[in-house]
């Protein structure tokens, strides 16, 4: 009785070319109604969102001292320049927190639970600071500053 030998390279050949013909023809069968996940219209038509939330960092010191610190996060965003952009700033941590960005007439408040969306659209570029002005400093459990790099 004759035994059928085969070399690993010729099975693995095999598969390789079994999986490109079955890829090859989901694509052809099932791919001609297919939508586009990143539409360049709706893109250009819809302001980026950037996401944020405010944190908070504690600690205590040997003595007993409790630290704390507020922050954004992101602490830096990137848009370019002209770009409109929506920052949705989500209230995780203090109670409230009301914010300017510098060189712009940008202000609002963002509290606790809550989400805050601006519309932020710079035409100059530079970098541009989100101040909470609860925390500006460090004597206030700051700075709570974020920074805007406009290109």
């Amino acid at each position: 009785m004759p035994f059928l030998v085969l070399k690993r390279s010729t099975v693995i050949f095999a598969l390789v070319l079994l999986a490109a013909v079955v890829s090859a023809t989901g694509w052809f069968l099932l791919g001609k109604d297919s939508i586009s996940v990143f539409s360049q219209d709706k893109a250009a038509a819809a302001p980026r969102e950037i996401h944020m939330v405010t944190g908070e960092f504690k600690a205590t010191l040997p003595d007993g001292k409790e630290l704390e610190a507020y922050r954004w996060d992101p602490g830096t965003i990137f848009i370019k320049e002209g770009e409109e952009v929506v920052l949705k700033i989500s209230g995780i941590n203090g109670m409230e927190h009301p914010f300017i960005i510098e060189g712009t007439d940008i202000k609002g408040i963002v509290k606790k639970g809550g989400e805050t969306s601006v519309l932020v659209k710079i035409d100059k570029e530079g970098i541009y600071r989100l101040v909470c002005l609860t925390h500006p400093d460090r004597d206030s459990n700051g700075p709570m500053i974020g920074y805007i790099v406009v290109d």
